[in-house]
């Protein structure tokens, strides 16, 4: 029996078990054995367009984009400035129901939230534009939300996640900084360390962050899926239409989480990972 075949027939050591168990090789003092961790296709076929679609479940994420005070929540930024986020929170009970089914499935979850450094070093004027396009001072890191937390901030109310929705101790956390999630962040080292091919996107605001994100993993190789009903937009509704029209025309998929549930198995990990 090999090194990898013990492995597989012994309780992890919780103390020494790598967090990422899906991306580890098999060390002992004697042996350094560099094949992965075999990963089994889990099929699962469901309505989607522009064709039915069928996606392997051991080599998926799903990534949650914005779904943050500052966009979501009536003390937030975007209420501030006197945006109506109705809209943006529409999301919410469809994440509640998905994503646990997602963890059971031991699909891991991304939470992708925009959340900046105190000194704002690292961003453009083109950023600081944007929402402020008078530069008035009612755009990133300034107080303008009832809460009084400074915008978008790293670590802060404005940065966090909504209330109503609950990450699980295994999920994975990723500031961003831009539009897309992809750019001066980690995003993609954590995608292909968790050995992921196709991704499935949910958030706000769907013609803008969760599709700038989704067209960068589109360019640089993964397979991507648009949840429609898990994704909104405080935008007209022209811009959702474009944006659920470019996505199918050029990038990937679009699909409705009822049919993605239906299709899942019967839990493979328990109700959370």
């Amino acid at each position: 029996m090999n090194t990898l075949d013990q492995m597989a027939r012994r309780p992890a050591d919780p103390a020494h078990a790598p967090r990422n168990a899906r991306n580890s090789w098999t060390l002992t003092p004697e042996t350094a054995d560099l094949r992965r961790p075999a990963r089994p296709a889990r099929p699962v076929t469901f309505d989607a367009a522009p064709q039915h679609l069928t996606l392997d479940l051991s080599r998926t994420a799903v990534v949650v984009v914005d779904m943050q005070n500052d966009f979501c929540h009536s003390d937030g930024w975007l209420a501030g400035i006197g945006v109506d986020v109705t809209a943006a929170r529409a999301p919410i009970p469809v994440l509640t129901a998905l994503l646990p089914a997602l963890r059971s499935q031991d699909v891991p979850v991304v939470w992708l939230n925009w959340g900046n450094r105190p000194d704002r070093a690292n961003l453009p004027p083109g950023v600081l534009h944007v929402y402020d396009p008078a530069g008035t001072g009612v755009g990133i890191g300034s107080p303008t939300n009832a809460a009084g937390s400074p915008v978008l901030e790293a670590g802060s109310w404005s940065a966090g996640t909504v209330d109503e929705l609950v990450a699980a101790p295994g999920d994975v956390h990723v500031d961003k900084y831009r539009m897309s999630g992809f750019i001066d962040t980690p995003l993609d080292s954590i995608l292909r360390g968790l050995r992921v091919d196709t991704v499935l996107f949910a958030g706000v605001n769907a013609d803008q962050c969760v599709l700038s994100t989704l067209m960068d993993a589109a360019n640089i190789g993964y397979d991507v899926v648009l949840l429609e009903d898990a994704v909104a937009t405080t935008s007209p509704q022209f811009c959702m239409d474009a944006t659920i029209y470019t996505v199918r025309q050029c990038f990937g998929f679009t699909a409705q989480t009822p049919d993605l549930l239906a299709a899942l198995p019967a839990s493979v990990i328990g109700t959370d990972r």
